[in-house]
């Protein structure tokens, strides 16, 4: 199933199966990826999304006849099964009750102590679907059955920055302080975005995901090297 219709006036969305599954979202990535390398500058911005691409155009350039052949083309080419150069990515994370202020209570939820609850989060390595919400916000998935939950009744009006979180089948990390109604079981000493930077959000879909459980003084040492700018992300390809 593919749907292409207009975005405004130079715009276009693409929805594919309405379903979160990683092969979608790996169509997704790879439409953008394609559409990027065959038109270049006709293109102002893409943003892949769960099942879905919105498509910024300069209509000097490109209308959208011509963009919506083009996407039909290339969604006709066989798409690649197996991703290739993904950046896999180590997020570390302190899992204190100061920072999981939600930690305890999922823990009695699920019947879980707080030391299994951080092996269950550490262990996968979670997909980026896609940035949201907020500038840099990131949706990753999924998590493991057994800690799948419900958002908070009662929304949060402030959310610490860098809070990771979990709602639903899916877990994310907070860029900025804002309202929130996920649950909050850590923080990163990482910040997720950095305007000095070429590309200024920590995360791209289609990245893979594992955290690292650290502890409240690895945290501290860590977040002053960022500041120092002294500390180097572990980013690997393959």
């Amino acid at each position: 199933m593919l749907e292409i219709k207009r975005y405004g006036d130079r715009g276009i969305l693409v929805n594919f199966e309405q379903r979160i599954a990683a092969e979608i979202n790996q169509q997704v990535i790879q439409l953008s990826e394609r559409l990027i390398a065959k038109h270049g500058a006709g293109l102002l911005y893409t943003i892949p999304a769960y099942c879905s691409l919105t498509i910024q155009y300069d209509p000097r350039l490109l209308s959208f006849d011509q963009l919506s052949k083009s996407i039909e083309e290339l969604v006709r080419t066989p798409m690649d099964k197996v991703e290739t150069n993904v950046r896999r990515l180590e997020i570390p994370v302190c899992y204190d009750p100061d920072f999981g202020l939600d930690l305890d209570s999922i823990c009695q939820s699920k019947g879980l102590s707080a030391e299994q609850l951080i092996k269950e989060h550490t262990g996968p390595h979670y997909r980026v679907y896609m940035l949201g919400f907020l500038p840099g916000f990131v949706y990753m998935g999924k998590l493991s059955e057994i800690l799948t939950c419900k958002r908070r009744s009662d929304p949060r009006l402030r959310v610490p920055q860098q809070s990771v979180a979990i709602a639903g089948e899916q877990t994310g990390i907070y860029p900025s302080e804002a309202p929130g109604g996920w649950n909050i079981i850590g923080r990163t000493p990482l910040p997720l975005i950095d305007p000095k930077k070429p590309e200024p959000f920590l995360f791209r879909a289609g990245d893979l995901v594992q955290f690292k459980a650290i502890d409240r003084a690895q945290f501290q040492r860590i977040e002053q090297a960022v500041t120092e700018g002294d500390y180097e992300i572990q980013v690997t390809h393959g």
